[in-house]
């Protein structure tokens, strides 16, 4: 189902290369001093079924490719750079809170950010890495997303930004609009997690909750009436999402190599969409056309065993499909429609789809609480599936017997469960055998 003469993303190229699609934004001069160091590198927008079909930077073609994208797919596009004008110490800046420190890899940073990034890695007892994007400014890897989208929102001119989504995405939005001084409009499901629904209304945005098969429909008509950008995607065949939010997910690859001073072999990825998977992957892809590393890690797709619609695009050759969602309470990763970008991702980097049950992710779960860190269940499908299936696949990287070191992606924290904030704890009797009682199940 691919257009044809298509090729594959690995053929992303430096624009001074033959074939390199060219933007035909102007290009300024060069610039000395702090701005030149921060100023974006990127040049236009290419799609991912073709990349040598390009278009110009701007506006953001949030329906997908107008010349690739087909009846049945509606295929994303990235953003291409200038990388051979890259700042020769850009990887050697110090570490620093905020996406500005990335700016050159970026596009264009033009709303103000909430110190997003720079998030830790975390050695766990049996030398496996999480990456713990809860200590976003809003608890999610969502933010680097958004920081990005809302900033070409404001680029371009856009009156405010429209999102679905009934969790983080929602919260992002709203908190990077307000930053950026746009109104937003999230449709979110009336069951959204209390601490998700609280986030969203404090940041000022307005709730749509519609039903679910009313909101494409809906915000195609935000989009066209009152001028908002979309932040989310739009389009019914396939998932497009923001041609230049999943940019903002290359800077967790970026501090991953610079943490583990290498590549990991490894990197296992909560997957819903696709969008954080194809970021991190082109992340590390990037690296390797920079000369800063000699191969990206092999990128694994960790969806529930509900849904898994990038595994059946895998397993069945599809640029994406469309599958039935079981119940699963891992409701920020049941997508019951995928993106080439998770193709694009596994197929690069040698990986694969990998599905876990809830009971799964809640073990995965209950190991990092365990160590510390508190996530939400579709958060922890990343370590679920390292710990389901990384040792049992020929393909796969586990703890044992690998080359490298291995990096489990936590996406979100626990008060963004369903069941956060709905459940109550009874008065316990104030007397020393009941409190002695309960401090004797503890282990340690």
């Amino acid at each position: 189902m691919q257009p044809p003469n298509s090729r594959p993303a690995q053929s992303i190229s430096r624009p001074s290369q033959p074939n390199a699609p060219q933007s035909d934004a102007p290009r300024a001069e060069p610039e000395r001093g702090s701005r030149a160091r921060s100023r974006s590198l990127a040049t236009g927008q290419r799609s991912l079924a073709d990349p040598t079909v390009g278009h110009p930077l701007w506006p953001p073609l949030t329906n997908g490719c107008p010349r690739t994208s087909t009846d049945a797919v509606a295929y994303p596009l990235e953003v291409d750079y200038a990388y051979d004008r890259m700042p020769a110490d850009l990887f050697g800046r110090p570490a620093a809170h905020g996406l500005e420190r990335w700016a050159p890899l970026l596009p264009p940073l033009a709303a103000p950010g909430l110190g997003e990034g720079n998030t830790p890695l975390v050695q766990l007892p049996d030398g496996v890495y999480v990456k713990d994007e809860s200590r976003n400014p809003t608890w999610s890897h969502k933010d680097r997303l958004n920081r990005v989208a809302v900033s070409a929102a404001k680029a371009s001119g856009a009156r405010g930004v429209v999102v679905s989504s009934s969790g983080n995405h929602g919260a992002a939005a709203a908190a990077y609009a307000a930053r950026a001084g746009l109104p937003c409009a999230v449709f979110a499901s009336p069951s959204a997690p209390p601490a998700v629904a609280s986030f969203v209304r404090a940041y000022g945005a307005a709730v749509l909750t519609v039903p679910h098969e009313s909101v494409r429909a809906l915000m195609r008509r935000v989009v066209e009436e009152f001028g908002y950008q979309p932040v989310s995607s739009l389009t019914d065949t396939a998932h497009t999402g923001h041609p230049f939010g999943p940019e903002g997910y290359k800077t967790i690859a970026y501090e991953i190599f610079l943490d583990l001073g290498e590549v990991p072999e490894a990197v296992y990825v909560p997957t819903g969409y696709g969008e954080l998977l194809f970021g991190v992957w082109k992340g590390f892809h990037e690296l390797t056309l920079l000369g800063l590393a000699d191969r990206t890690p092999r990128l694994y797709a960790c969806e529930p065993a509900a849904a898994g619609a990038l595994a059946t695009a895998i397993r069945t050759g599809r640029p994406a499909a469309e599958v039935p969602v079981g119940p699963t309470e891992a409701y920020g990763i049941s997508c019951p429609v995928g993106s080439y970008r998770g193709v694009v991702a596994v197929r690069e980097s040698g990986g694969a789809a990998l599905t876990v049950t809830d009971e799964q992710m809640a073990a995965a779960r209950a190991e990092l609480a365990a160590q510390g860190m508190w996530v939400e269940l579709s958060s922890a499908a990343g370590l679920a599936a390292l710990r389901a299936h990384g040792e049992d696949r020929e393909d796969s990287a586990g703890p044992r017997g690998t080359s490298g070191p291995v990096v489990c992606v936590a996406t979100s924290s626990g008060f963004k469960d369903s069941a956060t904030g709905t459940r109550t704890y009874p008065p316990m009797p104030a007397d020393w055998d009941t409190v002695a009682a309960a401090l004797r199940g503890l282990s340690g």
